[in-house]
């Protein structure tokens, strides 16, 4: 049976801005002062609190109040409000200017801050303008709380609500109401089950068309998290109304009524789009028909020139890769394929000699920063990454964060070449397509045998199906030298890789038949044996995994790898998130795309941390609660509030490692879910390291990837759309 718990805050013990949860000690009426654990967005010292919950016994902290549900009131009396504002419950309000509004206002201080906060300017040292930044900074303050306690009552973060204030300020709350289901959209993508209670507790009927819309929408936006760029009708009506609890006809008034508000796109046969994932498809479709008809005139010697380039290069191209050089040279659109050890990056940089003696100028990107780092050192040439080629940032006509370079502003190249193109997703391909110049040539390079991009699609090998396009399948001599080379191969024939250990090769498996001593190994090959004996520093080794959960899964190994390289220290400063320590010191990963967050690079600035770039934890700052990170020579500070962007990156998934290459990995292979243990995931792991490749785990586990070689299917038009022309 609950029990209550009434008293004022006297102190905030902890507060987590993300999750809510807090610990605070509450005096009571009666004297006596206690603990309360639980679910109490942003406290403050001086308010009163009406919690529901029970007592209960922690080992270390002794007896607690476990709250279930909370009522706070903002204090009325004097001393209590001069605590709170004094607590920094209010940006720029602290405890001298607190102490100089309380005392000449009394117990009706915040009663003025918050209905005439004009009056504010007859206390010494504060001007008109200060008095309004004070009165808007505490409306929101109050609105902004109220809102968090909203959510949590309902499960949901209350981060949500600092994004929620952000886009609608004091009115927040409002917009909420008038359409709750706007939270499972970006930027917020809330799941659905929280978002749907807190619908019903706000009036929202079951049949109510807002919730069948939004249910209809939801599927299709997480399917785009499974690689479906559209769902047939028949898979999305019935997913929709076993979400929804409806009959399947219900629906169908829901859906006529998306597509008279331009959400969605039907097919005629069948496939149901967002519609900005049909256009596109359609608009990639058009550029793909087009560009590969298009031929460019070759300069008439030559053979002559790629001679002068063998020469230059001190290097002799095999039959297909001068074949790709022509076809490049030639085409307004060309596709270069291979796997590891069979020249496409010998083939590359050719073709980028050949065009400077063309006179042709050529812009190199890659989806991520490590593959475009990777790419310019290899073609020994500037790349960037796709998002800074395209210049993601504000447009002050539209008002709005996107790519600046499109059709009205095209890029300034006359060659554009993309690596790793297997990364690609259909969105990320539109942005492109439409940046590139009418007369340019483009030039996309990739190896359709490794996992597809995490977005929708399978842009490259939809393309291979229609672009014209030249695969290299032979390995050279000095490739063929290299185990983790002729593994890769073996694993994408359907063949176990050779596992006998040779102190000469690069390839070397470890077995390990249980979890825990697989962990020890991966902790000691990390922090011990690669640095000691093979002269590999900890920041070139990346450990690979193909899943998230379980011991050797990357949330429990990062933790092990944090205990053995960056362990705690009195000089480090540290700050929990989630499931997460973060610490000074630390390998981070961006998680998401974030358009919205700046970076600092000496002098200059910009906008937009990606998914998959890694840095480093420079400095924690408790008092700002900032947690700043390197990205290489970029400098990102992250509010406390933003911490679920990142994750610890000692060790990562193999699908977060796509596009990168890294001198030594360590791939844990250990039973997982059949659906990650895949042939492609295998020999997308082995195809990331450079120098060494140490697999720890089971031999059987490592046999069954290579005869697992089901691929999930993903619906996707764009081959269907290149077939049709």
């Amino acid at each position: 049976m609950d029990e209550n718990l009434e008293g004022l805050i006297q102190a905030v013990v902890y507060s987590n801005d993300e999750t809510g949860w807090a610990v605070l000690r509450v005096a009571c009426e009666d004297g006596s002062m206690h603990t309360a654990v639980g679910h109490i967005p942003a406290p403050a010292p001086g308010e009163t609190i009406s919690a529901t919950g029970q007592w209960s016994q922690h080992p270390a902290h002794g007896t607690q109040f476990s709250v279930r549900s909370a009522d706070r009131l903002l204090p009325a009396e004097a001393g209590a409000i001069l605590e709170y504002l004094s607590s920094g419950i209010v940006q720029g309000v602290g405890r001298a200017t607190a102490r100089l509004l309380v005392e000449a206002f009394g117990d009706q201080t915040l009663d003025v801050l918050e209905h005439e906060p004009q009056r504010l300017s007859t206390v010494r040292g504060i001007t008109p303008k200060r008095a309004q930044s004070i009165g808007a900074l505490f409306a929101r303050q109050t609105s902004l709380r109220r809102l968090m306690e909203t959510l949590v009552r309902h499960e949901l973060t209350p981060s949500y609500a600092l994004e929620l204030s952000k886009r609608y300020g004091v009115g927040a709350a409002d917009q909420l109401v008038e359409d709750p289901y706007q939270l499972l959209y970006e930027p917020y993508d809330a799941p659905f089950e929280q978002v749907d209670k807190l619908a019903a507790s706000l009036g929202v009927e079951d049949g109510d068309e807002r919730r069948l819309k939004a249910g209809l929408l939801y599927e299709l936006i997480f399917n785009l998290d499974q690689g479906h760029v559209y769902l047939p009708r028949e898979k999305l009506i019935p997913a929709a109304a076993a979400l929804l609890g409806q009959e399947e006809d219900a629906l169908e008034g829901a859906l006529q009524e998306l597509f008279c508000d331009n959400k969605v796109v039907a097919c005629d046969d069948g496939p149901i789009y967002l519609t900005r994932l049909y256009d596109a498809e359609k608009h990639v479709a058009a550029f793909i028909r087009e560009r590969s008809g298009r031929t460019h005139p070759l300069p008439r010697d030559m053979d002559d020139l790629i001679g002068r380039i063998e020469a230059e290069l001190g290097i002799e191209y095999a039959e297909s890769q001068r074949e790709a050089i022509i076809s490049a040279a030639g085409r307004s659109l060309m596709v270069l394929t291979g796997g590891p050890g069979t020249g496409k990056t010998t083939t590359l940089r050719g073709l980028l000699r050949l065009f400077d003696w063309m006179g042709l100028k050529a812009l190199l990107a890659a989806p991520t920063g490590r593959a475009a780092k990777r790419m310019s050192e290899l073609c020994d040439r500037e790349a960037s990454t796709i998002h800074r080629l395209l210049e993601f940032g504000y447009d002050p006509a539209l008002g709005v964060l996107r790519f600046l370079r499109d059709e009205d502003n095209p890029l300034a190249a006359d060659v554009v070449v993309l690596d790793e193109v297997s990364m690609v997703d259909i969105l990320l391909m539109d942005s492109i397509s439409r940046a590139v110049s009418e007369g340019a040539r483009l030039i996309l390079v990739g190896d359709p045998d490794q996992l597809p991009a995490v977005g929708p699609g399978t842009v490259l090998e939809d393309i291979l199906e229609a672009a014209p396009s030249v695969r290299l399948t032979e390995i050279f001599r000095q490739a063929a030298e290299s185990r983790i080379v002729t593994g890769a191969h073996s694993v994408n024939r359907g063949e176990t890789p050779p596992l006998k250990n040779d102190q000469q090769k690069d390839l070397f498996f470890l077995r390990r038949r249980d979890m825990l001593s697989a962990v020890g190994t991966i902790q000691e090959l990390c922090a011990e044996r690669l640095p000691g004996n093979l002269g590999i520093e900890a920041s070139q080794i990346q450990v690979l995994t193909p899943t998230r959960r379980g011991p050797c899964g990357t949330v429990s190994l990062n933790k092990a790898l944090q205990e053995a390289l960056n362990p705690e220290a009195p000089h480090k400063l540290e700050k929990r998130f989630g499931e997460f320590l973060y610490r000074e010191g630390d390998r981070v990963m961006q998680i998401r795309n974030n358009y919205d967050l700046t970076w600092r690079q000496g002098e200059s600035a910009g906008m937009g941390v990606f998914n998959g770039e890694i840095g480093t934890v420079t400095e924690i700052d408790l008092k700002a609660s900032l947690l700043s990170v390197s990205f290489d020579d970029r400098l990102v500070e992250y509010p406390f509030d933003s911490l679920g962007e990142l994750e610890p990156a000692y060790a990562m998934t193999v699908h977060k490692a796509q596009g990168s290459e890294y001198r030594a990995v360590v791939l844990a292979v250990m039973p997982g879910p059949q659906k990650l243990m895949t042939r492609r995931v295998l020999y997308t792991a082995i195809t990331r390291a450079r120098d060494y490749l140490i697999i720890v785990g089971q031999d059987e586990i490592i046999e069954a990837m290579v005869r697992n070689d089901k691929r999930l299917r993903r619906y996707t038009g764009l081959k269907g759309m290149l077939a049709d022309a």
